[in-house]
């Protein structure tokens, strides 16, 4: 096992260290980290995708690699980068209500200031409901946001780079 996923477990908790660091980084930068860290998850997905399977490719596998090898390893790399990131930042913000709170209050302002051309698109209904939702969001909620914007998208990079570094004999 240690042959098919050591390189996804280094580069997984690695890219799940860095994208915790991120937020914490952002968030004493700006009041509300989450968007800039969905940004830099962009990033840093794809990085750790490619260098697990790499090096999986590389120096585990004899430089050859199939499909299924490659899903594999990336499936475990963005896992766990997105269990590990969203576990760190649900864990901070239980213990630093003051973040969580800029980070509601910064959504329901950003909300209150796009309030006319929500209504316009979707409706006031719409509205009220997107309003309610935000004021009920708990730290969970963005802990789970984060990690499912890292784990959705992890899988499409994965497709691709398993058919770019797919090499059988």
């Amino acid at each position: 096992m240690t042959k098919y996923f050591g390189s996804a477990y280094r580069f997984g908790t690695l890219g799940g260290v860095f994208s915790l660091v991120s937020f914490l980084f952002l968030a004493w930068l700006y009041g509300d980290p989450t968007n800039l860290n969905l940004v830099f998850g962009y990033i840093i997905v794809p990085i750790v995708i490619f260098l697990s399977v790499k090096f999986f490719k590389d120096y585990s596998n004899e430089g050859l690699l199939s499909f299924s090898e490659g899903m594999s390893v990336g499936f475990v790399a963005y896992m766990i980068l997105g269990i590990i990131s969203g576990i760190g930042i649900w864990l901070f913000l239980l213990i630093s209500d003051d973040l969580f709170q800029s980070i509601l209050s910064e959504k329901l302002r950003i909300l209150a200031e796009n309030k006319e051309m929500i209504i316009g698109q979707v409706g006031e209904k719409s509205f009220e409901t997107t309003k309610a939702s935000i004021e009920e969001m708990t730290a969970m909620d963005v802990a789970l946001n984060d990690s499912l914007w890292k784990i959705i998208p992890g899988l499409f990079f994965t497709i691709i780079i398993s058919i770019i570094l797919r090499k059988t004999q």
